[in-house]
């Protein structure tokens, strides 16, 4: 998006705008559609010159509603299982960002696209995986910054996420489910041999 065009003049109005064109751009890609920027333009009710104003091209609007998506903080996903011993609540985890992953495919296909394109250059992607792990693993003592515990948190951020679904079902020709079981297999696998090297 165009930073120094919204922040300049009637800013509210313009956020507005741009969230009107966001979710015009939403509707394509949570059904896997291609999309121009006219397509986007009809959609969400402004005209196509506006849209123009704010992206130049339909890559940019994909990196942004990839972006725009509702998912909690590392803090907020790391909340919901913080109660749970250390095995399950990285286990949970996991379940967690799959499940997001699975319920917007579609847009975080286009936003991975992107980025390895390199067409969204401004574009940045979280790390709430590796975050929200890191928190995890300091609630039972064990530093993130510890060699184990690092490998640990990298290979267990391999096992969830858009990019290991693309494996399993692009890859390994798996479905939906079949991925999951498969992802929370591994990463249990895991967790058996490494925590109990960690405890002794």
């Amino acid at each position: 998006m165009s930073e120094k065009y919204v922040d300049t003049g009637r800013i509210n109005q313009k956020l507005k705008t741009r969230k009107k064109i966001i979710q015009g751009a939403q509707e394509f890609l949570a059904k896997g559609q291609a999309f121009t920027l006219e397509d986007v333009a009809s959609a969400s009710g402004v005209s196509r010159a506006t849209v123009y104003r704010y992206y130049s091209n339909v890559e940019a609007i994909a990196a942004e509603v990839a972006l725009d998506l509702n998912i909690e903080s590392p803090e907020e996903i790391y909340e919901m299982y913080q109660d749970l011993p250390l095995k399950e609540a990285i286990l949970g985890i996991q379940n967690h960002i799959n499940h997001f992953s699975i319920n917007n495919e579609a847009t975080l296909r286009k936003f991975l696209s992107v980025v390895i394109a390199g067409e969204a250059p401004a574009t940045k992607r979280g790390a709430r995986r590796v975050s929200a792990l890191g928190m995890a693993f300091q609630n039972e003592n064990l530093a993130p910054g510890h060699a184990e515990v690092k490998n640990l948190i990298h290979i267990a951020t391999l096992l969830m996420g858009m990019e290991a679904f693309i494996v399993t079902k692009d890859v390994c020709r798996l479905g939906d489910q079949e991925s999951m079981d498969v992802l929370q297999w591994g990463l249990e696998k895991l967790l058996q041999a490494v925590l109990s090297e960690l405890e002794n």
